[in-house]
């Protein structure tokens, strides 16, 4: 199978068509040339394509890393024939770096708060891995090591609150517990756009709507049917609204209605 063949294959459309040729150049890069490389970060979605694209290809040496073990966001590592996976993964040739920030007592920041500030200095979603907040005041955020440089000349903080920087080695990477809201909710049946309602605090015909729109992805796989049937441990993600799970499908309640516990991320 050519390299044509195998993206028309694997590709859903033409955005992931893109990002797997992306893939195999530097898989390509690696295997004729002997230079390690790597992708830059990849969504959950975006890893279970390229994993597909690879055991197709013929399954070639790769290691998925985000900087520390259970990461979501994670970069593809392609090792020369002469190294060792685990060499990419930590010292001074690893591809991954952190930095650290440290805001005044009383500031009060989410994760969107620091990646909307990230991203107000031209950073793209590609260079930045996950976003840490493991006690107040303090967040770490994962990125490429190339783009270390320019966030500690420039990154001066979040909001209306400065931040005092320093890079940080991988290894004090501190992930701390999600930060979740529990929801309590009854539906009527257990679709994508019901459980996507009661998950997001929105009405069921907007839910509809933004599935229709290719906003929302069900395991990290977009889906554009309303009535796709959802189960426990099911992950729903939506542009704008951000991601929630379904903890506990609990049976049917007096009136009939499917009761549910969702975990939002905050």
């Amino acid at each position: 199978m050519n390299k044509k063949e195998l993206l028309d294959r694997c590709a859903r459309d033409g955005e992931e068509r893109i990002l797997l040729a992306r893939v195999l150049d530097k898989l390509e890069l690696a295997q004729r040339r002997g230079v390690p490389t790597c992708t830059p970060f990849l969504s959950p979605g975006e890893q279970g394509a390229v994993t597909g694209l690879l055991h197709a290809w013929g399954r070639p040496r790769f290691r998925f890393w985000g900087g520390y073990p259970d990461s979501e966001r994670q970069i593809c590592l392609f090792p020369a024939d002469w190294q060792e996976e685990d060499s990419l993964l930590s010292g001074p040739d690893t591809p991954l770096a952190a930095i650290q920030a440290r805001f005044p007592g009383g500031a009060s920041l989410t994760h969107r708060d620091i990646l909307g500030s990230l991203m107000g200095l031209g950073m793209t979603r590609a260079v930045l891995g996950d976003i840490l907040l493991p006690g107040p005041g303090v967040c770490q955020v994962v990125v490429l090591r190339d783009s270390l440089p320019i966030l500690l000349s420039q990154w001066e903080g979040a909001g209306r609150w400065k931040a005092s920087l320093s890079e940080l080695p991988l290894d004090q990477l501190t992930p701390g517990p999600a930060q979740v809201k529990t929801i309590r909710d009854t539906v009527a049946a257990l679709r994508l756009d019901a459980a996507a309602a009661a998950g997001f605090s929105i009405s069921r015909g907007k839910a509809a709507g933004l599935i229709s729109a290719g906003k929302v992805s069900l395991n990290h796989q977009e889906c554009l049917k309303a009535d796709r049937q959802v189960a426990e441990g099911d992950i729903l993600t939506c542009r704008g609204l951000g991601k929630c799970v379904i903890k506990e499908v609990l049976g049917q309640s007096k009136k009939g209605r499917t009761m549910l516990v969702i975990e939002r991320y905050l």
